[in-house]
């Protein structure tokens, strides 16, 4: 419909056959939208004979299209200023562009200090991952065309990489870094990869179907960060008081449950399936968290600091 106001708004008198072929739409879709235009939007659309077009019988400022609130209009500012995490992936140029379609379709006089937002607000982050955007865009393309790939992946810890038959599921943003969900022929079963350490791609040529049971969401429930398991650990960690302040400013997990005590530390209650990320991040907190149960994670911990300890004393 914007696209219609400026034809019309340029006095090039468009008709419906016109602006079908040019939008690659039908001719009803173009009619639907005329009548929209003029009864929903009141705009002065009427139609010349003579010239075989449409045309408006009264000046019009702006297509109102899109009608902001003020906090609506902050809200999309700070999408753009968010879209940081973005620079550089194939996502940038339509998240930009699809903005800067809304951005059109403002009014010229807005009641908003922008310039005051984009001082006011940021956003930062501690890490980018580093990504190769060719492969990059190679698999998103693969995802959403349900394309097979070939890859050579290379693991942590591994000098060799190896090659890699897979049908790529998802690609999922998680704490700001991207996965890719994917069954591996290789190992008959749904792995999950990082793009980062993909050093090759090539299609195959064979297409696949996504299972209809496929759940990011489901796979995920478990896990603390992207490893899921098979295991189910009830996990209890005791915050001092310090610490206990900033669990209760964030929601850590699905299952999380938060038990109170007097002397004002708590007790944070999970379910997991997995203790590998858990573990480290017990330790991130520098011994102001401590692992009541299961065995095993109070195990690791212990492990883990030992290490730690041995690598940080003193010849």
């Amino acid at each position: 419909m914007l696209r219609i106001h400026q034809e019309i708004q340029a006095g090039r008198y468009p008709n419906a056959t016109t602006l079908a072929e040019q939008l690659e739409v039908s001719v009803k879709s173009i009619q639907r939208d005329l009548e929209f235009m003029r009864d929903r939007f009141g705009l002065p659309l009427a139609y010349d004979p003579h010239r075989f077009g449409y045309y408006y019988t009264e000046p019009v400022d702006s297509f109102p299209t899109v009608q902001l609130s003020e906090g609506e209009l902050v809200a999309l500012v700070l999408a753009e200023k968010a879209l940081q995490q973005y620079r550089g992936t194939p996502f940038e140029r339509p998240l930009l562009s699809a903005i800067q379609k809304m951005e059109q379709g403002l009014p010229d006089t807005i009641s908003v200090n922008l310039a005051e937002v984009e001082r006011a607000f940021s956003f930062r982050q501690r890490a980018e991952p580093r990504l190769d955007l060719a492969i990059f865009d190679a698999l998103s393309r693969a995802v959403t065309r349900r394309q097979q790939l070939e890859i050579l992946y290379r693991k942590p810890g591994q000098r060799q990489a190896e090659r890699r038959r897979i049908d790529p599921y998802h690609l999922a943003n998680i704490n700001g870094e991207w996965y890719l969900f994917a069954h591996d022929h290789l190992r008959g079963s749904l792995r999950t990869f990082v793009p980062a350490r993909i050093l090759e791609v090539r299609p195959t040529g064979r297409t696949f179907a996504r299972p209809a049971r496929f759940s990011p969401d489901q796979i995920l429930r478990g896990s603390f960060g992207v490893r899921s398991g098979t295991g189910h650990y009830h996990v209890v960690l005791h915050f001092v008081p310090p610490a206990a302040d900033y669990i209760r400013e964030k929601k850590w997990h699905e299952s999380q449950r938060i038990r109170e005590r007097r002397d004002g530390s708590l007790e944070l209650h999970l379910e997991l399936t997995s203790l590998e990320e858990i573990a480290p991040w017990v330790l991130s907190w520098g011994g102001q968290a401590r692992v009541l149960q299961p065995r095993e994670l109070v195990l690791r911990v212990r492990d883990a600091a030992q290490r730690l300890l041995t690598l940080h004393s003193e010849d």
